[in-house]
């Protein structure tokens, strides 16, 4: 008996994996109970791990089972696109067409102000791809985290010494983004405001510029995104400290001051598979995307 795990035990783990459960698994793919945890039991065998912990609350993934989950969607993900480019396929390459989902995960600011005029430019080009945006808190693995694990196909991420490129994945800067100091307008003393904050992925170089500015105190409010911190400035709340993507569009009401030449920035970049980089659709779209920084 081959070793190899077979497309539908490859459902079936990613599918107990997100539904915690092997009855979901279950009602989720048409099967039944004892189908899903018998392909489990099979895969474990195949694998040499325990996949799952068994229990009266579910299915709890292991580490095997989280890591092998996440493989398997990037694999059932190859499968689509390898029917998906061999349909569109031309015999002159710059004649390939596309047609399908292409799933991109985004921070707020990057959704809103970054991949509207892509994907505008995108879909005009390749009629045939359909995109699936989906935002991700840029906290911890972020965007890049959703496409390591084999649920988006590109992600739009901060990239830089504290946030690199994850291992087993490929990406490139697209912009540099400078923080600025917002306050309500036309306040005499903006540093002397409480601070509203919220938590993101930063560089190292961003916070060692924080840590040495004895003037920033300690966050009065802390909140959820950038959105609702540029919401609380604009209330006279406070003042914050923000990237540039965030303050596209700011209202009237906030006054924005440059920080200086020593000013913090971060770099916002994408971010895809080694598998996926090839593709036409990840790569129309990160032409488009480098388009815009030009």
């Amino acid at each position: 008996m081959s070793n190899d795990l077979a497309p539908r035990e490859l459902r079936v783990l990613v599918a107990v994996e997100e539904e915690r459960s092997f009855s979901g698994a279950a009602g989720r793919l048409g099967m039944t109970q004892s189908a899903v945890s018998h392909s489990v039991r099979s895969s474990e065998a195949k694998i040499g791990a325990v996949l799952f912990e068994r229990g009266r609350s579910g299915a709890a993934p292991t580490p095997a089972g989280a890591r092998a989950a996440a493989h398997g969607r990037r694999v059932l993900r190859m499968l689509d696109a390898l029917a998906a480019e061999a349909r569109g396929a031309a015999p002159d390459p710059a004649d390939d067409t596309v047609a399908g989902p292409l799933r991109i995960a985004a921070f707020r600011s990057a959704a809103l102000h970054l991949l509207p005029p892509a994907l505008e430019r995108l879909t005009a080009r390749h009629p045939g791809i359909v995109p699936e945006v989906r935002l991700v808190r840029e906290v911890g693995p972020g965007t890049a985290g959703e496409v390591a694990a084999g649920r988006a196909d590109l992600g739009i991420a901060t990239i830089g010494t504290t946030s690199p490129v994850p291992p087993r994945l490929v990406g490139g800067v697209l912009l540099e983004e400078g923080y600025a100091l917002v306050h309500p307008a036309g306040h005499p003393a903006p540093r002397s405001l409480p601070l509203v904050d919220w938590t993101e992925n930063c560089t190292s170089y961003t916070k060692e510029w924080w840590a040495g500015q004895e003037w920033i105190p300690a966050a009065r409010v802390q909140a959820e995104d950038d959105g609702a911190v540029l919401s609380m400035v604009s209330s006279g709340f406070g003042m914050a400290i923000m990237p540039e993507l965030s303050l596209v569009g700011a209202p009237h009401t906030v006054e924005i001051t440059d920080l200086g030449p020593e000013r913090p920035t971060r770099d916002v970049g994408y971010v895809t598979t080694p598998e996926l980089a090839p593709t036409v659709a990840v790569r129309a779209l990160i032409r488009e995307l480098r388009a815009l920084r030009r």
